[in-house]
């Protein structure tokens, strides 16, 4: 019976050649299974009829049956003619107006016969009208059948190749007529019958042509949770497998690297959200199996604290610990930081990006290779073949996202056995989404900052209040602040932003004489970029004038306010990840988001949701909310993009959660899948990964 819905989409009455063709560009449908698949965006209530005296004007869409009287038609000028036709059902008149098809409309639709119209009731010259209805003849229309109807999405090629919603609507119900015989469960009795599921075939029948909201919500549960179900059952799978298959290296005491530096070197006391993360990756790394964490904290939070701490365990067991980051300048930052915490202690810690040559380069490549080098700071430039690891067993990868499989796996590779991996992300993601995306990686959350940390006062502005604004940024500078001035830069448009930029930079120096400005943007030379930078660092510039370019990578703990300009045009978690660039220090700290008047609903919502809360977790779940997982910011471009045909994450977490535990259950009994009465699941699992689902996401 699979072999049916693998079968040609042509095949179904109303498609062949033409259609296949369009269906298959536009939509990726080829298949009977494909078609099946593509469900609608929304429904109409078709199952009641009202009477033409029923009809108010505020009435959403609505249908009436009756005859038609006679038609009328008016000149709209040239080659125009709007076409009226006058139904009454008995109790009343309305007109039925169309602005084109003149002689199609005359053709198709004849006086003294009865029809069933669906329209948006208006009123016109004090008569009820639906303008460009759907008309079908009464004889055609089964209303019990009815019930709600499906629409679907289209594009304008289909439009024009006179496939709409309607007919895509027609062509469904060809196919589930032409499978007469029930399709084939996909989950087996035990898991359907625990969760009170309807079939399969149900579902499908259900989804397309509800007749009740009832029904269509059971049809949706069932579909939405098997599709979450298989994610999270391959997710289980892969990490079981990972766990059972990688055994870690051991370490075994805490000694005197660790115990100098928590004694004599801690910056400051630790949050006990800090102690927690690292009671977890110490009970990690001496489990004997190989830690795979992710290690989620906001900017700020103390994360490169813990990361160190971990390392210096590896070190005390012997063996040489990385860090690897996705930026020369945040591997700098990483190397100066990690240098600043040590101090005098005798560890030897080594920097290795693209520009780091010659001589400088042979020395760290040498003492890599003899263990003398015992954590290595960088970018990608570590897992070239010329850098050999003595005993590597401790990696660090930072805002992970941005590295791909295939450069994490080499890294990897560069030990005996794996060495123990710990990511970390100033991204904060949600459960339901760090579920998915890092499903195989167990979670750490720091979930406080340090002690004497102020949270950041954010302030929306408009961009007619720039005296008050200027005059605030003066009064910081004056007290001894510094101040970032962002402004965006989207590709698009980036001769545009530039020249913005440019002109930016020019009235700011006109507006603030008495002060020092720095200017950074991503098309200057990395060493002038560099040396701008650095010059803010040093505080011999007060105002630092750029682009997202700063968003990770620099800190300055006597920078208090971040001005973003032109905010509407910039994202939630960029927004706090730029507003985390302040708030480094004692001092209070201010983000000011300048935008326009004219605001989206949904622009006005991020504003204000940056105004009401400095919690990364609670804008990471508004962020999925209102633009999806495939939008997030570094899910996307690194193929983490869900092939979630109707089960959405950011919305149906509960049946995120649902699934997990259902799919651990079965992991739990069976870990190497060989169990007869999951055989349909793991044959299920197979077939799934052999189509086109992206299963890059749970890399």
């Amino acid at each position: 019976m699979y072999d049916i819905l693998q079968q040609d989409i042509q095949y179904v009455p109303g498609v062949g050649p033409k259609r296949k063709e369009i269906l298959s560009k536009e939509l990726g449908i080829k298949t009977f299974g494909d078609l099946l698949e593509y469900y609608p965006y929304k429904y109409v209530d078709r199952s009641k009829i009202f009477h033409i005296n029923e009809l108010t004007s505020e009435m959403p869409f609505v249908q009436v049956k009756g005859e038609i009287l006679s038609f009328e038609e008016f000149d709209m000028g040239p080659r125009k003619k709007r076409i009226v036709a006058h139904m009454t059902d008995g109790t009343g008149i309305v007109d039925l107006v169309w602005f084109m098809r003149a002689k199609q409309i005359a053709k198709n639709y004849k006086v003294n016969t009865e029809y069933i119209v669906f329209g948006k009731p208006t009123i016109y010259n004090g008569r009820y009208q639906f303008a460009h209805p759907e008309v079908e003849k009464v004889d055609d229309v089964q209303l019990t059948e009815m019930g709600m109807q499906p629409y679907y999405s289209t594009t304008e090629r289909m439009k024009k190749a006179g496939i709409t919603s309607r007919t895509i609507e027609k062509i469904m119900k060809s196919l589930l007529e032409k499978l007469t015989d029930p399709l084939p469960e996909t989950l087996p009795p035990f898991i359907a019958n625990r969760l009170r599921l309807v079939s399969r075939d149900t579902a499908f029948r259900h989804i397309h042509y509800p007749k009740t909201a009832d029904e269509l919500r059971h049809a949706r549960v069932r579909l939405k949770f098997e599709e979450l179900f298989y994610v999270q059952l391959n997710i289980v799978r892969y990490a079981s497998d990972h766990r059972r298959k990688y055994r870690g290296y051991i370490f075994q005491h805490v000694g005197n690297i660790f115990n100098e530096f928590y004694k004599h070197h801690l910056p400051f006391p630790l949050t006990n959200a800090q102690k927690r993360v690292i009671r977890e990756i110490r009970t990690d790394m001496g489990s004997g199996r190989q830690m795979n964490r992710l290690l989620q904290g906001d900017v700020g939070s103390g994360k490169t604290l813990v990361a160190l701490m971990s390392m210096l365990i590896a070190l005390d067991n012997n063996y040489q610990a990385c860090i690897m980051a996705p930026t020369e300048i945040l591997a700098e930052q990483h190397l100066a930081t990690i240098r600043e915490f040590l101090g005098d202690m005798p560890v030897r810690v080594e920097l290795l990006t693209g520009i780091v040559k010659g001589k400088k380069r042979l020395e760290i490549l040498q003492g890599i290779a003899d263990g003398s080098v015992q954590i290595l700071v960088g970018t990608h430039a570590m897992i070239e073949d010329t850098v050999q690891f003595l005993h590597l067993g401790f990696v660090v990868v930072d805002e992970q996202h941005r590295f791909g499989v295939a450069q994490r796996a080499k890294l990897w590779s560069k030990s005996l056995n794996p060495p123990h991996v710990l990511v970390m992300t100033a991204t904060p993601i949600p459960r339901t989404l760090a579920m998915t995306i890092y499903g195989d990686l167990d979670v750490s959350v720091i979930d406080e900052l340090p002690p004497g940390r102020k949270p950041v006062v954010t302030l929306h502005k408009y961009d007619n209040q720039t005296t008050s604004l200027y005059n605030g940024i003066r009064q910081q500078i004056q007290q001894g602040r510094q101040v970032y001035i962002v402004f965006p830069l989207i590709k698009e448009s980036e001769r545009i932003d530039l020249k913005n930029l440019e002109e930016g930079f020019e009235t700011l120096l006109q507006v603030f004489p008495e002060f020092k400005l720095s200017k950074v943007h991503g098309q200057m030379k990395p060493a002038d970029k560099e040396e701008e930078m650095q010059r803010f660092v040093r505080g011999e510039t007060q105002i630092l004038v750029a682009t997202t370019v700063i968003e990770v990578g620099v800190n300055v703990p006597n920078a208090s306010v971040m001005v973003i300009l032109d905010a509407q045009r910039f994202g939630l978690s960029q927004l706090h990840q730029l507003r985390g660039r302040v708030g480094r220090g004692a001092d209070q700290s201010y983000c000011i988001l300048v935008t326009t008047h004219q605001l989206s609903k949904e622009t006005a919502t991020r504003i204000d949701i940056m105004c009401d809360t400095n919690d990364g977790f609670q804008i990471a779940e508004a962020d999925l909310k209102l633009r999806g997982p495939g939008d997030l910011e570094g899910t996307q471009q690194s193929g983490m993009a869900f092939d979630l045909k109707i089960a959405d994450i950011a919305r149906d977490g509960q049946l995120v959660q649902l699934a997990r535990d259902e799919a651990q259950r079965i992991i739990d009994d069976d870990p190497d899948c060989k169990k007869s009465e999951y055989e349909m699941l793991w044959n299920r699992l197979a077939a799934l990964r052999k189509t086109n689902m992206n299963w890059a996401a749970i890399s």
